[in-house]
């Protein structure tokens, strides 16, 4: 590397195809792009910043105008790893940009050199990289447009760096040579004619095979017809053994299952890929997956895994048996969408992991409109294929959907507003809320439009008008157990514990295999006093929800603490941390955690941590804000986190 290199914070290799990253104590490490799909992905890349770097500015670069030189790359130091035509090529990169460059732990098309590699308990192998790594990784690339029309941006702009900051080296020379000597030597090497010739003779036949020849015609057919009889009977054979007996390595095993199989039919719905080619219908793929999984979630005699674990293999290519053994279920559905105008084309298939049977597989042709109905309709599939039948109080459940089955447009505003709502920051809450405010105007008559607002109000702090929209979607629909989960949740905070511990019982009652609702009911029986009773319900809500988030985690620790678990509790708080790095709130019990283990450095390193978080912070505030119901233990706690150095 030269020497001007080295004091980059971006540096594109093109001599070792690494890119390195080195953010000023934010994040560093190398990628290689050690094959040549990886290296084509690696020169896409440096051809991006060359662009930004001829016109003078951070912009989306059009590929589709320069298809030729993407075609160069794959069919040269990409070793035509795919095909070169203009619709297979782009739509490649767009899959892959969009999908995989930004997921390290999977690390799809690089190896990421200088990190060891660690063990996540019961997950599988991950590299041990905070959410703000990851993220600061993932805002270097953008995608806009379409398959036809990918714009591909490396948004240096959005980790607060400039062009300058980033080069390209290749040989002893740098950018646009660099980038010239690198395009110049590909040229040549596609240009080399293939100078091998064979030279050897046209092969003579046996004694054998020149009687053959010479036999009368009549024989020659009756032999030709009996070696294709032969042929076909042999590939007839092949493919009866092949159904009969599935590939032992497609199948999954019950020994290597990171959780054990439940004693009921397990199902993991995997996200529904998005096939119009249209990334505004993202919602509507995603949509249909959660209400599958919701209406499947409320059968007591089916265990579901929640949609924060399964989305996870979200624009990943895997495969059933793994799902299978990381999530620990029997069987999983897999299935797609694309829509064209106002028709929507469904596929659908539910696999047996234990055997690799397709249990049943279904295409349908609809009108959008019809798409709730069609989602009922996949659910009833499923639990015929299971030999599942409903109970009369199941056939009367409603699964969760907006009340007019017309108003698509209600639910996608809504579906929309609670993404915003996840992002768990200030900003988002306030686009989550004018979301909310326009969904109760346009649907005034849908209860999850109050929901929404009601727990956009509860991260305001607004109590009093988050028990008011809970309360408006009660009185609409009181079957929906997401309401009742949150009552559940405000309850709690307002220090009305039975009242919790009730709505709790009911949310679980109406959705068995909801870890939403398993984990407010948990965090209901600790804050009511009754801790123990609450741990086997938040380990439910955790075999449910392997992936789940960070809240679910934080309310788990707290009961471990409450009942003196120290241990226990830390590793929780930790993978609370794992999900969501700035959670104050996890920072903050385990600065007590940590004093009461004596571990008084520690305690000390996340009060600091805290106030990085919240230089205002201020305890007796905090402490008028924690729900529980011994005060005497509340104090005890408050001293702990003033032993720590908070105050």
């Amino acid at each position: 590397m030269t020497e001007n290199a080295k004091t980059c914070l971006i540096t594109i290799d093109l001599n070792q195809f690494k890119l390195h990253i080195a953010l000023k104590n934010r994040i560093e490490l190398t990628l290689h792009f050690n094959s040549p799909s990886r290296m084509f992905y690696l020169s896409v890349i440096a051809f991006i910043v060359n662009e930004m770097k001829r016109q003078g500015k951070i912009i989306s670069i059009p590929l589709e105008r320069h298809h030729d030189l993407i075609a160069l790359l794959n069919e040269t130091i990409g070793g035509s790893a795919g095909s070169s035509e203009e619709e297979n090529l782009l739509s490649r990169i767009y899959i892959k940009w969009k999908y995989a460059l930004p997921n390290l732990e999977e690390a799809p098309l690089f190896m990421v050199l200088g990190r060891k590699k660690g063990y996540g308990e019961g997950i599988g192998k991950t590299y041990p990289f905070a959410e703000a790594e990851k993220d600061m990784w993932a805002n270097l690339f953008e995608y806009k447009g379409s398959h036809e029309n990918v714009r591909l941006k490396f948004a240096i702009d959005k980790i607060g760096i400039t062009l300058n900051d980033v080069v390209i080296i290749y040989e002893d020379s740098l950018n646009v040579e660099a980038w010239e000597k690198f395009i110049s030597g590909l040229k040549e090497k596609k240009a080399e004619p293939d100078h091998h010739v064979s030279e050897e003779p046209e092969p003579v036949a046996p004694p054998l095979e020149r009687r053959k020849a010479l036999l009368p015609s009549r024989y020659r057919w009756a032999a030709l017809m009996a070696a294709i009889v032969v042929v076909l009977g042999t590939i007839t054979l092949i493919i009866w053994r092949i159904h009969e007996k599935p590939d032992p390595y497609d199948v999954a095993s019950i020994e290597k299952m990171t959780y054990p199989l439940p004693d009921k039919p397990s199902i993991a719905v995997l996200p529904f890929v998005n096939m119009s080619g249209d990334p505004k219908q993202e919602l509507l793929c995603d949509g249909l997956t959660e209400q599958i999984i919701a209406a499947l979630s409320k059968l007591a005699r089916l265990f579901v895994v929640a949609k924060d674990s399964t989305f996870t293999y979200k624009g990943k290519r895997v495969r059933v048996k793994q799902v299978s053994e990381e999530l620990g279920v029997r069987f999983v559905l897999e299935g797609s969408l694309q829509k064209s105008g106002d028709r929507v084309r469904i596929n659908a298939q539910l696999v047996d992991a234990l055997t690799g049977d397709h249990l049943w597989a279904e295409r349908y042709d609809r009108d959008l409109k019809d798409i709730f109905a069609l989602q009922d309709e996949i659910t009833a599939k499923i639990l015929t294929a299971l030999r599942l039948k409903l109970t009369e109080g199941e056939q009367v459940l409603k699964f969760g959907r907006p009340r007019r089955e017309e108003r698509l447009d209600c639910y996608l505003k809504i579906a929309e507003g609670f993404k915003f709502y996840e992002g768990y920051n200030i900003e988002a809450n306030k686009v989550a809320g004018r979301i909310a405010e326009e969904a109760i105007a346009m649907c005034p008559e849908e209860p999850f439009a109050y929901l929404l607002m009601s727990w956009v109000s509860f991260s305001d702090g607004s109590i009093e008008k988050a028990m008011k929209m809970a309360g408006k979607a009660l009185a609409m629909d009181d079957s929906i157990p997401f309401v009742h989960a949150t009552l559940c949740a405000l309850y709690i905070y307002k220090r009305e514990y039975e009242k919790a511990v009730s709505e709790g019982e009911r949310a679980v009652a109406l959705d068995p295999s909801g870890a939403f609702a398993h984990e407010w009911y948990g965090a209901s029986l600790n804050y009511a006093g009754r801790p123990e009773e609450a741990i086997p319900v938040f380990q439910k809500a955790v075999r449910l929800n392997p992936y789940g988030p960070a809240g679910m985690y934080f309310n788990y620790g707290n009961t471990l603490l409450a009942i003196g678990r120290l241990e226990e509790a830390v590793s929780i708080y930790k993978k609370a941390l794992q999900r969501s790095p700035n959670f104050t709130l996890v920072h903050i019990t385990l600065a007590a955690t940590y004093n009461l283990m004596g571990r008084e450095k520690e305690a000390r390193a996340e009060a600091e941590e805290v106030l990085r978080l919240n230089p205002k912070f201020s305890l007796e505030h905090y402490a008028k804000t924690i729900p529980g119901k011994n005060q005497a233990q509340i104090d005890r706690y408050i001293d702990t986190l003033r032993k720590a150095g908070l105050k």
